[in-house]
């Protein structure tokens, strides 16, 4: 840890006003300063996890959401979509609840 110094992204503006919209400067986290526990270096290591899958996400534990939708893959279009980066194209198929 190092002694508290004025943010060299924002220059202890804390941030940037658009209009009526303020945006807290990404390396202070809109304190104005880093150092002591608002240190940068010291948030974390490495990439952060991977979001979960879209069908996994907390939103399926709402019944109405759930009832409405049905499928949590297709989303009750009946086919489920993919990139194929490799190829340049994107693949189609049917969905799993059609093909129970």
């Amino acid at each position: 840890m190092t002694d508290p110094i004025t943010c060299p992204e924002c220059h202890g503006r804390r941030g940037e006003q658009l209009g009526d919209l303020f945006l807290a400067c990404q390396f202070c986290g809109g304190r104005g300063w880093v150092g002591g526990d608002n240190e940068p270096a010291e948030r974390g290591h490495g990439e952060p996890p991977p979001p979960p899958p879209a069908s996994e996400h907390k939103v399926w534990s709402d019944p109405w959401i759930a009832a409405q939708l049905g499928c949590r893959y297709c989303l009750g279009s009946k086919q489920v979509s993919h990139i194929d980066e490799d190829a340049g194209t994107l693949v189609t198929v049917p969905c799993v609840c059609v093909t129970q």
